[in-house]
């Protein structure tokens, strides 16, 4: 399976343009889509950019987004928002929303919440999907600080997925090989990054696109 990983495009529809060229180069089966699709933008802005998506999308709303987005958007995307999918013989749970911020953004959820959202979706060996990064891992921000959930790291510790993706994080891109996981943060789309990721049984191939390389 190969799809394209996208994040945090914060309303900036003027590049719909090369995520589908990207689609289209890539041959991707899928987009998955991390969330931030509005910048404080209604569901119906959402559900605009989604619909000029030229491919099947499974979407995350982020802490940017409404709370009526996971609603609002079956008719264009896949909810995944507490929810799971299978792809291509691929178990993949996934939780929008942000832990929460010092921004008191329209999306943020409590550590206790996203335990008890994420939990009962979550199996060993998963394609994990959140906005929020797990604590620790690809979530500093520019003064060196830690800013990911303790829940998340929980669950990723309990059932080891084969690959954790998230975003919200715009300063550390990158991807980590941590206990047989690869966490992945595409970086944000509103500033041209995205990454492609391939699924090959049990093994996770991650290559990033955008105006600049991760160090990684």
């Amino acid at each position: 399976m190969r799809f394209l990983v996208i994040t945090d495009l914060h309303q900036k529809a003027s590049n719909i343009e090369w995520i589908n060229k990207l689609i289209e180069s890539e041959r991707t089966d899928a987009v998955l889509f991390l969330g931030d699709v509005t910048d404080m933008g209604t569901s119906d802005d959402a559900v605009e950019i989604l619909s000029s998506i030229r491919s099947k999308v499974y979407c995350l709303p982020g802490n940017c987004d409404p709370h009526d987005l996971p609603e609002k958007i079956s008719s264009v995307a896949v909810d995944m928002h507490g929810k799971s999918a299978e792809i291509g013989g691929y178990y993949i749970a996934g939780l929008g929303g942000s832990n929460i911020t010092i921004f008191g953004t329209p999306f943020e959820l409590t550590e206790e919440e996203i335990d008890a959202k994420l939990r009962p979706i979550s199996r060993r060996g998963m394609v994990l999907m959140t906005h929020a990064p797990a604590y620790g891992t690809l979530d500093r921000i520019p003064n060196g600080t830690s800013v990911g959930s303790p829940a998340i790291k929980k669950i990723c510790d309990e059932f080891r997925p084969l690959v954790a993706l998230s975003g919200h994080i715009h300063e550390d891109v990158g991807a980590r090989y941590i206990g047989g996981t690869l966490y992945v943060n595409p970086g944000p789309a509103r500033d041209g990054h995205a990454a492609i990721l391939v699924l090959d049984g049990d093994r996770a191939y991650v290559r990033f696109v955008g105006p600049t390389d991760p160090a990684d």
